[in-house]
């Protein structure tokens, strides 16, 4: 049986370490996908997945630090390191060559075709406001529920139905404006 948020928040308050290791034992991995998905190089996306967990440190004995919606609270810091490395840069995701490339039993042509799509979504999703953002990234990258991308955000179902709606409108007025 899993340990409720708010009681490993509890001992994490008092930085007790198993407490500390199951918060990053559950969240490190879906965050760091997060993460990949926005940011688009490994690399940078673990370094990233390393500062969300720095600031749950940083904060926890502060007034500012989650009280029960950990989940949230780390996705929310996550976009928010991703936004600002984005500012840092001056730009956009780039596309990094990969080793599948060289490894991959998919023909190269293939694997280029599917890297200029992903970077193509990319720089559409990159287009759209924060919060369609991340719509898009919890409901479609992370395979979350209507409900559970609701209680990250901190909004109605129906409010993340239609933010869902409305990016992916969005996303293809996009698409199709760049494939003419």
């Amino acid at each position: 049986m899993t340990t409720p948020d708010s009681q490993l928040l509890e001992r994490a308050r008092s930085f007790d370490a198993e407490a500390l290791a199951e918060i990053y034992d559950r969240y490190a991995e879906p965050i760091y996908r997060y993460l990949y998905r926005t940011v688009g190089d490994a690399a940078r996306a673990e370094d990233l997945t390393s500062e969300v967990f720095c600031k749950l440190l940083q904060v926890l004995d502060t007034p500012r630090a989650p009280r029960d919606k950990l989940q949230g609270w780390l996705y929310r810091v996550a976009h928010n390191q991703a936004m600002d490395w984005f500012r840092q840069q001056g730009k956009g995701p780039t596309l990094p060559l990969n080793e599948e490339l060289v490894a991959g039993m998919d023909l190269p042509h293939d694997i280029l075709e599917r890297r200029e799509a992903q970077q193509r979504l990319r720089t559409a999703i990159s287009q759209l406001t924060t919060d369609q953002q991340r719509v898009i990234l919890l409901r479609f990258g992370e395979g979350l529920k209507v409900s559970d991308v609701s209680d990250l955000m901190g909004k109605s179902q129906g409010a993340i139905k239609i933010l869902q709606h409305r990016a992916i409108k969005r996303l293809r007025k996009l698409l199709d404006r760049e494939d003419r």
